[in-house]
């Protein structure tokens, strides 16, 4: 059903002259898309891979004025060839000259025959590449370019740079780039024309070239109107599919379910503490939302530690007492387990059936539960994406909660919600996320903030401390442990890849440590079997173990309320809302706790400013507008790149603003013209499968 004005874009990148089957691959890992809507990369996906900057070629350059590693061009005449010494080990070098000086042109394992008709004695040549100096001399090692000056024109004067990998040349890219842009159909304008000329932006087509055959340096700059113009374009594609799948939600009627309040009243009883006023909102909310016949589809963001577990165990009592079943997805087998632990008195005391349900249960076990679970003897099934697995058929799923939903996608929220007739969604983060993201990612729900903590809650002190003074801090923390009963966790860092793994850093952490502290120490890490992992956190929840060594696989949601003391080391490589998150496991308690950042100098700015935040403020939401600012949304919603996952050509800290205007737009859109049947709106569906969007386009066959 693809419009076939795009099949030259879908067409796979072996197709393009010079972009072999070995070299095809390559350059899909490097272009294709990823997350949600990955496929197999096609020459659509190398026109959306957009340079990062410019190198300006224009201005030619005197060999002894030429700053020394700037990018240069050079006009010159070629005196001599030496080649390589017969070993091998030195260069093939081009003695060269112009009115200002000599320079020596290198090159490494070239051929002879080549070099010498690429460098005639006696012409002049120009030349474009890094000027550095070597033992008091100029020299340019493997130039970019090397053209006659009859020639002249095929230098390109401005050079657009591309994100490269291995084993694909800046040549190569250009190449394949210039053919995809030679099969750039002419596309239907799918924006609106008023807004166009209003906002000064050119056509898609238009956009495209010039970012790929950009003429001035302002043509690549922060904020242009070629990259503005395209990331609306994604921007507007992402809305409408969000608007699309939220309407494909909400038509699927959903059942009112009223609570009588029994339930409630009895799990309101057996709380040990109050909840706050913004718990008490939110719970109001889901109970409207579930009490109402559209179906709910709603967020609860809060802080960490704000409690929004407990938001979700009321939902789950509300439609376990209106005749249902609820499930809670966690996204790691620690964290199921947890919430199931902690929930469970609160659920015996309020009489409502739990089991938990993950990956690694012996099959008896697991068998026996999903048997209770399809005949209605289980009311809240606790697990992990094993509960999105065929084998998992309930009697009837009133409620899906998701915990930690940037780990989970679109696709997969409709996957758990079609577990039951007409499911209500309810979907928690702990992640607080600026507006921007918010409206990119869950423009198809409803919002509830958690903005208090539960009473009683200390501030955490937090304070940098370089890793030179690493003996001190571990002599800290042996008097905390020893003479005051405290508990800590100690977050060994995420490695660079090319390093030894965050595994291997924390399991070396953890025999120092046992070295000072003997058996008082635990290790938890993610590749540990659940067993082993769970046996760790009961020593270290029952105090048998007073420190507990872990990578960042206790991120999210462990709860220890007794830890008060939390070390991460090379805090400098963590983003700003992982580290939040961390300092999160800390404070849950009523006694003073303490956040120790690790770093090792000299810090760069951005480090510098993250350890600033950190020790400044403790306002989650504050903290996600910060990082938003220093490395973009990728960190936000779970993934280690910058940038936001699942788009191309979309930076928040410069699209942010656009988002609210797509927003208004796919809106408008849908509101005159839902089944997109108009000009425009046949355009638009263009629009929907050039960014990956089909699945919005099926919403609407399928009424």
């Amino acid at each position: 059903m693809r419009p076939e004005i795009l099949n030259p874009l879908f067409q796979p990148l072996a197709s393009l002259k010079g972009v072999g089957p070995k070299l095809a691959p390559k350059l899909g890992k490097l272009v294709g898309p990823s997350g949600e809507t990955a496929r197999e990369a096609v020459v659509g996906d190398l026109l959306l891979h957009v340079p990062t900057h410019l190198i300006d070629r224009s201005r030619e350059e005197l060999i002894t004025t030429a700053p020394e590693g700037a990018i240069v061009t050079l006009r010159v005449r070629v005196d001599r060839h030496r080649p390589a010494p017969p070993n091998g080990r030195g260069p093939y070098r081009i003695a060269v000259h112009d009115e200002s000086g000599e320079l020596s042109v290198s090159y490494f394992h070239a051929e002879k025959a080549w070099l010498e008709k690429l460098f005639p004695v006696g012409e002049t040549r120009l030349v474009s590449g890094r000027v550095e100096w070597f033992n008091g001399a100029p020299q340019m090692v493997h130039p970019d370019h090397v053209v006659s000056v009859e020639d002249a024109d095929k230098l390109p004067k401005m050079e657009p740079v591309y994100p490269m990998t291995e084993g694909v040349s800046p040549r190569i890219m250009r190449r394949a780039i210039e053919g995809a842009l030679e099969r750039l159909p002419a596309l239907p304008e799918w924006q609106d024309g008023p807004m166009l000329a209003r906002e000064r932006w050119p056509g898609f087509a238009e956009a495209l070239t010039r970012l790929h055959r950009p003429e001035e340096q302002s043509d690549l700059a922060e904020g242009n109107p070629f990259l503005t113009r395209l990331a609306y374009d994604e921007l507007l594609a992402n809305q409408l599919a969000l608007a699309l799948v939220r309407k494909s939600l909400r038509t699927a009627v959903g059942r009112a379910r009223k609570p009588t309040g029994e339930i409630l009243k009895r799990l309101r009883a057996a709380l040990p503490f109050a909840l706050t006023g913004s718990q008490d909102a939110a719970i109001a909310d889901v109970l409207a939302d579930m009490g109402s016949p559209n179906r709910m589809i709603r967020l609860v963001q809060g802080d960490v530690g704000s409690g929004k577990t407990m938001v979700a165990l009321f939902a789950c009592a509300a439609a376990v007492e209106a005749g249902g079943q609820a499930s809670i997805m966690a996204p790691t087998e620690l964290l199921a387990r947890q919430h199931a632990r902690s929930i469970a008195p609160l659920c015996e005391a309020a009489g409502l059936r739990l089991a938990c349900i993950t990956g690694s249960d012996r099959p008896k076990a697991r068998k026996e539960t999903l048997e209770a679970v399809a005949i209605g003897e289980v009311d809240i099934l606790v697990g992990t994406h094993a509960l999105f697995q065929q084998g998992v058929l309930f009697r009837d799923l009133a409620l899906a909660v998701v915990d930690e939903q940037h780990r989970f996608g679109v696709h997969q929220r409709l996957a758990l919600s079609a577990k039951g007739s007409r499911t209500d969604l309810l979907v928690m983060t702990a992640t607080p996320i600026p507006r921007t993201l918010l409206l990119s990612y869950f423009g198809d729900m409803d919002v509830s903030r958690l903005t208090e903590k539960p009473a009683g809650r200390k501030p955490i002190a937090t304070r940098s401390v370089s890793l030179d003074r690493l003996d001190e801090v571990v002599e800290r923390i042996g008097t905390a442990v020893q003479s005051e009963g405290a508990k800590a966790y100690w977050v060994c860092p995420l490695v660079e890849e090319s390093e030894v793994s965050d595994l291997a850093a924390a399991e070396e952490r953890f025999a120092v440590l046992k070295d000072v502290f003997g058996d008082m120490v635990a290790l938890v890490h993610g590749r540990m079997k659940a067993a082993e992992k769970d046996e760790a956190m009961r020593r270290f929840q029952s105090g048998e173990a007073r420190v507990l060594v872990a990578t960042t696989v206790i991120e999210v949601g462990v709860d220890v309320p007794d830890a008060t003391i939390i070390v991460i080391e090379h805090a400098e490589r963590f983003g700003l809302a992982q580290l939040h998150q961390l300092r999160g496991r800390v404070g849950r308690g009523s006694k003073a706790s303490t956040c120790l950042l690790l770093f090792k100098a000299p810090l760069g700015e951005t480090a510098k400013a993250r350890l600033t935040v950190m020790r400044e403020s403790e306002d989650g939401f504050r903290i996600a507008e910060e990082d938003l600012k220093l490395r973009g949304g990728g960190e936000l919603l779970g993934t280690r790149q910058s940038g936001m996952p699942g788009f191309r050509l979309v930076r928040p800290e410069i699209h942010g603003h656009l988002t609210e205007m797509a927003r208004d737009d796919a809106a408008l859109v849908l509101a005159k013209d839902p089944g997109l049947q108009t000009e425009r709106g046949a355009a638009l569906r263009t629009l929907l499968y050039l960014f990956g969007r089909d699945e919005a386009v099926r919403l609407i066959r399928a009424g």
